[in-house]
């Protein structure tokens, strides 16, 4: 086998990727094509360039990015340490001086000794121990290898996530256990609203701040990723008609159909979290928290994740990746960063992180890992490759992943004995 990984991308995952890869001596071609060909985000050269926001979101131990980011720390990220280096206030979360940020970020790959840059495009996946870490805005070539190798079916170019509820923040008094027409048993739980306040949610639907689109994000052909803000703009009675029919449904408690219905459907095993059902939006987040609260049942729930509607490329991960982030069919293929489905900067840092780590070991010989389930790392890697997971959506870290306590706590009580147990977990991880 060569003696040599090469990493195609220099986002986040690529360059944290990088750093574990050279910090364990190896040898590493980190192949990236800006700025000779540029994507339509971003603006620079510069590796880890930060499109969206400045933000590593909360520091705070109870918060499951700021968990994640001590975990980081543990296995000596690359990543954590330049942000901390150039961070700007923004009380207890972690932002960065975006330019000072990638500008560092690049300097440091470019010193690390056993690491060649490569500026160029990758049109083809080459040969040897690979790490795959192109990101959501991947170019149209390598796109079509992928789809030619996965299934054009199991790589995705539009990512519409709906928003993420934990189960214990909803009102289960008002929700109710059935699918349309018996077909499901009673897997989905459902919101019943009445034909006021049907309405009402519609009004503030339709009047609610909307995230710009930008140039290549157009969505007019896609139907099944239109959001439901859109939906409702052609009238009053779409969302009636579409994903909040109540046709098939009936009350147990009333022996009634409600007007319309918000169903929620399992996210996880442990039936933790809920997913709202065919509720993709381009609200921002303030309005949809907003918005979101005049859904009886939903008056005080907690959202793990809110809906999105963007460009981005990631492929059916439980379908095609081992818990070691290589790919089921070649073991010297390995995919991280968002292409996994994960989102959020330390997400996808960590992955490239993992894969490094893994990539690493491979080339030396030694058996590969992964973190314990009851870390940050873990769940979030756990719910990416877990086979049995079907119409997968990418998902950031969150408690909701990690597996229960063994006593019963809740609120920031049960969010800090998680983080404690995680933190715990993760040292014994590391010394091993």
């Amino acid at each position: 086998m060569e003696k040599l990984v090469r990493i195609v991308g220099g986002g986040l995952a690529g360059c944290e990727a990088a750093y574990q890869l050279a910090r364990r001596g190896a040898s590493v071609e980190l192949l990236e094509m800006r700025p000779h060909r540029m994507t339509e985000a971003h603006a620079s050269g510069n590796f880890g360039e930060l499109v969206c926001s400045n933000s590593l979101r909360s520091n705070s131990l109870s918060a499951p990015a700021g968990l994640l980011k001590e975990e980081m720390r543990k296995l000596d990220s690359l990543v954590i340490r330049v942000a901390e280096t150039h961070r700007v206030p923004a009380g207890s979360a972690l932002a960065v001086d975006r330019e000072l940020f990638a500008r560092a970020l690049t300097a440091a790959i470019e010193a690390l000794p056993t690491v060649r840059v490569i500026r160029q495009e990758v049109q083809q996946i080459p040969s040897g121990i690979v790490i795959l870490a192109t990101g959501p805005l991947t170019s149209p070539a390598l796109s079509q290898q992928l789809a030619s190798l996965l299934g054009a079916e199991h790589l995705y170019f539009y990512d519409a996530i709906s928003p993420i509820v934990t189960a214990e923040s909803i009102d289960m008094s008002v929700a109710f256990r059935a699918s349309r027409y018996d077909r499901d048993g009673d897997d989905y739980l459902n919101l019943p609203l009445t034909r006021e306040r049907y309405y009402q949610f519609i009004d503030a639907l339709v009047a609610a701040q909307r995230v710009p689109t930008h140039s290549f994000e157009r969505f007019v052909p896609f139907e099944g990723c239109m959001p439901i803000e859109e939906m409702a703009d052609r009238g009053k009675d779409t969302l009636a008609f579409g994903p909040m029919r109540a046709v098939g449904l009936i009350d147990q408690r009333t022996g009634k159909r409600p007007y319309a219905v918000i169903q929620l459907r399992q996210e996880n095993r442990e039936k933790t979290l809920y997913n709202l059902v065919g509720f993709q939006t381009k609200m921002t987040y303030p309005e949809q928290r907003r918005v979101f609260a005049m859904i009886p049942g939903l008056e005080n729930a907690e959202f793990v994740r809110l809906g999105s509607l963007h460009r981005n490329t990631f492929i059916d991960s439980p379908l095609h990746l081992m818990p070691t982030l290589q790919w089921r069919q070649r073991e010297t293929l390995f995919f991280t960063g968002q292409m996994t489905g994960v989102e959020g900067y330390i997400e996808s840092a960590a992955m490239g992180l993992l894969a490094g780590m893994n990539a690493a070991r491979l080339l030396a010989g030694q058996p590969l890992r992964v973190p314990p389930a009851t870390t940050a790392l873990g769940a979030l890697l756990r719910y990416i490759t877990d086979p049995q997971r079907k119409k997968f959506q990418p998902m950031n870290a969150n408690f909701g992943l990690l597996p229960p306590l063994l006593e019963h706590l809740r609120g920031k009580a049960k969010k800090e004995a998680m983080a404690q147990r995680a933190v715990t977990d993760m040292d014994v991880w590391v010394k091993t």
